[in-house]
């Protein structure tokens, strides 16, 4: 451990305390507050950050929290972001024109090609590429908000689940080892259960409401469709950026760049990064200014999520360490329960414990502090120990779906849907929809594929 880092085996949970209280703000002051809310969420982040940032500088020294705050913007945040960002930018840059009416059957169509395209474009492009099509087609729908929360349930994580394309903990083990087609082999069955079974109650919900709708919208529905494509352009540039992630991820290259207390970025991680700023550039330039304004395309999402998730990022970094002690952390007592008293690995456990931890932290560090946890051999855990590489795996990916947080694009779905006059769930609201029918489905999947 760096001496500017923290050490988590040394943090009780009240560091976590912080990064409970974002959360709560998030989840309670649009409700409680909304006005409050809506012009100052930006102090309110900050002042959350804050709560973590000045103590910690008091009670582990400036270098420690200035290193720690480096850290987790250059090597976590700003690649973040800046995915986001470019992704956001090309995919609201492709507009379809036409007809399109949210029916029973568009709708369950359009959520099955989001959960397949997910694995390959991933969540967040996916996400980002179909989101306003989606809007568009439902905008004359009076009830419509269980189709956006579906969106997030199968587009904006299920779907994700079967290449390291997909979603950032596949893509993480991959990089450790991991053959990509174990991903596809392994993952099918309990993704496409987990798919089918959502879909089927989509439609089956979707076609209840549908039956309420007004004649005048189910009247549409009967006239012939008329579909065009404005920026087609813009498939090239999401294609470059999915590219540009992968080859990230696969090019060797030792070359680093030192930006200070023992922290290093890699020059190929910058490179990326440049490329991605260098499409969004593109994009704007080349894509007609109608055709974004047609699309409803305001930078309001993208900066309610930028602000949010700076405070997150940095209220998670005690959170994240002490996950990472291990056995040596206070979490050591949920750790107990992944294994049996002889060491034997128990893949419910695995399943249950990753899925909880990723669906408020970060899934991608979550997933590989569980990889190690287990093992962290490639070969063995693709071999004797497949069911706890699954359940890593599947926890990681299917239960980012349970909170607006658990996912990089369930918040940027959200933003854009309330940007665009739909009233989503709240914080609590959502977790009741996915209380409600997440819950019952990931005990069944344990049933069938975990025990």
């Amino acid at each position: 451990m760096s001496e500017h880092h923290l050490d988590g085996a040394t943090l009780s949970l009240v560091w976590s305390l912080p990064f409970a209280g974002i959360l709560l703000s998030i989840a309670l002051l649009p409700l409680f507050a909304p006005k409050f809310w809506e012009h100052h969420f930006g102090k309110v982040s900050a002042a959350w950050a804050g709560a973590f940032l000045i103590p910690s500088a008091l009670a582990f020294g400036f270098e420690t929290a200035v290193a720690e705050v480096l850290h987790t913007l250059a090597l976590e945040y700003i690649p973040f972001i800046i995915l986001l960002l470019a992704l956001f930018i090309v995919a609201g840059g492709i507009r379809l024109v036409g007809n399109l009416v949210g029916t029973p059957e568009t709708n369950t169509g359009m959520l099955a090609i989001g959960a397949g395209l997910a694995s390959f474009l991933g969540t967040t492009g996916a996400s980002m590429l179909l989101i306003r099509p989606m809007i568009a087609a439902n905008s004359d729908r009076r009830h419509k908000i269980h189709v956006f929360v579906f969106f997030i349930f199968l587009v904006s994580n299920i779907g994700g689940s079967l290449t390291p394309l997909g979603d950032p903990p596949l893509f993480l083990g991959f990089l450790k080892g991991v053959d990509f087609l174990w991903t596809v082999e392994t993952m099918f069955p309990p993704m496409a259960t987990a798919c089918v079974i959502l879909l089927v109650l989509f439609y089956a919900i979707d076609s209840h409401y549908w039956k309420r709708e007004t004649r005048e919208v189910t009247a549409g529905s009967r006239l012939p469709r008329r579909l065009r494509i404005e920026g087609g352009h813009n498939f090239i540039y999401l294609a470059c950026i999915v590219g540009a992630v992968m080859m990230s991820g696969l090019i060797e290259n030792d070359e680093i760049v030192s930006i200070g207390y023992g922290i290093e970025v890699d020059v190929v991680g910058l490179v990326r990064d440049a490329i991605l700023l260098a499409l969004a550039g593109m994009s704007l330039a080349t894509t007609k200014r109608a055709t974004r304004i047609e699309n409803a395309f305001t930078w309001i999402p993208i900066q309610e999520v930028a602000i949010l998730f700076v405070a997150i990022f940095l209220t998670m970094i005690p959170t994240l360490a002490v996950l990472r002690a291990g056995a040596d952390g206070a979490f050591a007592p949920l750790l107990g329960f992944v294994s049996t008293a002889d060491g034997q690995p128990v893949d419910i456990a695995y399943f249950w414990l990753t899925g909880i931890l990723s669906s408020f932290l970060d899934n991608a560090p979550t997933y590989l502090v569980f990889f190690n946890l287990a093992g962290g051999d490639a070969e063995t855990l693709m071999g004797p120990l497949h069911g706890t590489l699954l359940a890593i795996s599947a926890g990681a990916v299917f239960m980012g779906a349970n909170t607006y947080i658990g996912n990089a694009p369930n918040f940027m779905v959200k933003s854009i849907c309330e940007e665009r006059g739909i009233r989503m769930p709240s914080f609590f609201g959502y977790m009741a929809w996915s209380g409600l029918i997440l819950i019952p489905l990931f005990v069944l999947l344990s049933v069938l594929f975990f025990v």
